[in-house]
């Protein structure tokens, strides 16, 4: 079956009714959670096979939060899928009114490699529990993940109403030529802007969960005991979620100048801890997932003005696709390295003179999906959310706004635009109806034409104030 038969398969599922239903809604919820629990083992080591993930990694980041995430959506469809009612002014008295979530119709889901699990069912149990009919397009990038969601899904799911379709580059731009209700994207800001451009011809809205660099900053103020745990949230944040590979890890750090030696010193201890003397011997650090992001990567190390700057790591080997985890101090602000998105284990580390200097270095920038601020100081804190623009901002911990689900997730700016997790999900992938009833009695006339000084009166006083001002003029108790 060709793409275009596929959509229009989906299509007449959808305007069929198929999907409307909770009990269809909620039967599908419950097949993606089958399908996470009857086949943990193929999924873990598909993703040990594409990125190298530690059965722990794989399970904390991406199997748990698929299952989590269908769980909750199943528990709260009834609240979710409830009209919302809206109160109303006296101007329109007798009426009543709501807002209906009505699904927005075959949407259309692009996910990545970095978290080739989770990317792809996430957003999947959105847009089922809001009632769409799904076509999913997994990264080629990371082939076992695609090749088990194309064998399991149709075993699971309703292959009238949620297909998987695989491919590359080709089969991705014939998708774009079609016209769907709704694009969600993850991924670069490269592929965003054509995913835009693709979905204007039809209008189509979309949803882009992108990157950029996210900063982290490190206040001094922090005891030694406090700065233990810090070290220890900063190298889960950079190298514990997919050896830097992610689009919320930190990008760089933020320091004051007199304290950087004592931060690096503090995380070279952790990643020692973590992964051992040589980290090329873990089985718990993510591996590079191609040959192309090994050699984007180490050439930021080649490059002359970095060299010089690399205070922990920096070795690599490309027949494992292994890059060790690194730090780096002071490289030059001008370098690709600090502009743009890393996407892999090297952190830089760049010195200010006041930790209040970090507000202005992080707003001369892009907009980052996540910034994360370490420190005591409430004022300071207080600041970095008033005076900084980020999709998120976390105070003392990194990564774990993902993991919640009360919480959106998606960015602003060139980070991207829309958000999911939770009721934020639903709510992506819902059109938000205006819904009003009226009855036909009482009528008034001055709302009608032809026009006089008296109906004028009467109009201002009603949209000015209420109904109720109308009526006093009509009585002649107010002007």
């Amino acid at each position: 079956m060709d793409l275009e038969e596929i959509s229009a398969e989906m299509k007449n599922s959808f305007n069929g009714g198929k999907t409307e239903s909770i009990s269809w809604r909620k039967s599908q919820l419950q097949a993606i959670i089958n399908l996470v629990v009857e086949n943990e083992e193929e999924i873990l080591h598909a993703l040990h096979t594409d990125l190298g993930k530690s059965p722990a990694e794989a399970y904390k980041d991406e199997v748990a939060l698929v299952e989590n995430a269908a769980r909750v959506a199943i528990k709260c469809l009834p609240k979710w899928m409830a009209p919302t009612g809206v109160s109303l002014p006296l101007v329109a008295y007798k009426g009543s009114a709501s807002v209906v979530a009505e699904p927005l119709g075959v949407v259309l889901i692009f996910s990545t490699w970095n978290f080739p699990f989770n990317l792809a069912l996430e957003p999947m149990v959105g847009a089922i529990a809001a009632g769409n009919a799904v076509v999913l397009k997994p990264s080629e990038m990371a082939s076992a993940i695609s090749d088990l969601l194309a064998d399991l899904i149709p075993k699971y799911l309703d292959n009238s109403t949620v297909r998987v379709v695989q491919g590359g580059a080709e089969e991705s731009t014939k998708l774009l030529e079609l016209k769907w209700d709704k694009i969600f994207f993850t991924g670069s800001a490269r592929i965003g802007r054509i995913i835009m451009t693709a979905a204007a011809k039809h209008l189509t809205p979309v949803t882009l969960e992108l990157g950029g660099k996210c900063p982290l900053i490190v206040d001094r103020m922090h005891a030694n005991k406090d700065l233990l745990v810090t070290s220890r949230r900063i190298a889960f944040g950079k190298w514990g979620l997919s050896n830097g590979q992610a689009c919320l890890a930190p990008d760089y750090i933020l320091v004051q100048e007199d304290f950087a030696t004592t931060l690096i010193d503090y995380l070279k201890k952790t990643i020692k801890k973590f992964y051992g003397e040589d980290p090329s011997k873990t089985t718990d650090l993510s591996r590079i997932v191609n040959t192309h992001h090994f050699m984007r990567l180490t050439k930021y190390l080649q490059d002359p003005s970095i060299a010089n700057t690399i205070a922990y790591g920096g070795s690599h080997d490309e027949k494992r696709l292994y890059v060790q985890p690194t730090i780096l101090l002071n490289p030059p602000l001008t370098s690709d390295l600090m502009n743009e998105e890393i996407f892999g284990p090297l952190l830089p580390v760049i010195t200010l003179k006041r930790i209040e200097d970090s507000i202005d270095f992080i707003n001369s920038r892009s907009k980052p999906l996540a910034t994360y601020l370490f420190t005591n100081n409430k004022a300071l804190g207080k600041r970095l959310v008033n005076e900084t623009s980020s999709g998120s901002l976390v105070v003392n911990d990194t990564g774990v706004q993902f993991a919640i689900d009360g919480l959106p997730f998606g960015g602003v700016g060139e980070s991207g635009f829309g958000k999911y997790h939770g009721k934020y999900s639903f709510d992506t992938f819902s059109h938000q109806k205006a819904v009003l009833y009226r009855g036909l009695f009482p009528e008034v006339s001055f709302r009608y034409p032809p026009w006089n000084a008296f109906k004028f009166s009467m109009l201002h006083a009603a949209l000015r104030y209420d109904y109720l001002a109308a009526i006093l003029v009509y009585l002649g108790l107010k002007k």
